[in-house]
């Protein structure tokens, strides 16, 4: 049997299709909610983690790094050393006095290259302890956000278990009733429910007033939804209207109050008998 033209259908089955597909994404919507922002806490967790690995790369360089400082430090002491060795064995072999105040302040120089050098070590030394520290830390809180995210990931995944079997039949009912709107009323109602505030693109008259909004809904317009003859929308909202038969949400009739009629009591007044003359 050929499929239906979507532009084939009557009014009344549009609105029902319509009514349908809302249905089926506000379950959709529910599922989801179900989740709630644990979806949200698993990315920011997953983001803060990969945060804390760059971090720990970015201070175990640096320690590398200064360790690096130091070996070079420690090799201009021991050329420096071996400097100052030689100037010592030169200066038994001066020859006059020029010489000797040469190596004399080569021998200074060196010396105070040596004690430079020792102090360079000493504030190096102490940034690798800090980095170090601050390595430390950073492996305890990328452990304990690890522990955190995988408890995360375990919840979220018995959450969408769960719900996985009914949201995918959901978003498969969804998919057939797309194909039986036409695309343009199609892109109104996605239009108008992705702008709701609750997602509801098409919503029944409640207690003669919009489904979505609650503004009232004069008696005419009322008749008219009760029709099907044209599509209506909602004047301060913009959701689609439904009256609630379609929708096959009975609504219980209100029930009048019977007037209650006042009696009004009068007092008889009791009359005297007199007595008769003789």
């Amino acid at each position: 049997m050929a499929k239906k033209n979507p532009d084939d259908y009557t009014v009344e089955e549009k609105l029902k299709n319509l009514y349908a597909l809302q249905t089926a994404l506000s379950m959709i919507d529910e599922k989801r909610a179900v989740r709630g922002e644990l979806p949200l806490e698993v990315q920011d967790c997953e983001a803060e983690l990969e945060g804390l690995k760059v971090r720990q790369e970015k201070f175990a360089t640096e320690i590398q790094e200064y360790k690096k400082a130091i070996n070079m430090r420690e090799s201009e002491i021991q050329e420096a050393k071996a400097l100052i060795e030689r100037y010592k064995a030169q200066l038994d072999e001066v020859k006059n006095n020029r010489q000797y105040d040469s190596l004399t302040k080569e021998i200074e120089f060196q010396g105070l290259q040596i004690q430079h050098c020792e102090k360079l070590i000493r504030e190096t030394e102490k940034k690798i302890q800090e980095r170090t520290d601050d390595l430390q830390r950073t492996r305890k809180d990328i452990e304990d956000k690890d522990a955190i995210l995988i408890s995360k990931k375990s919840e979220l995944e018995d959450i969408i278990n769960e719900t996985r079997a009914e949201e995918e039949r959901c978003k498969n009912k969804a998919k057939d009733l797309e194909a039986k709107i036409e695309s343009r009323l199609l892109s109104s109602f996605l239009r108008i429910r992705k702008n709701a505030r609750n997602g509801l693109g098409v919503v029944y008259v409640q207690r003669d007033a919009c489904g979505g909004c609650f503004a009232k809904i004069p008696p005419q317009r009322q008749l008219d939804i009760k029709m099907h003859k044209k599509i209506i929308v909602c004047e301060y909202c913009g959701r689609i209207l439904v009256d609630p038969e379609l929708a096959g949400v009975k609504i219980k009739p209100v029930e009048e109050k019977k007037a209650t009629r006042k009696t009004r009591t009068t007092r008889k007044k009791k009359v005297e008998e007199t007595p008769a003359e003789d």
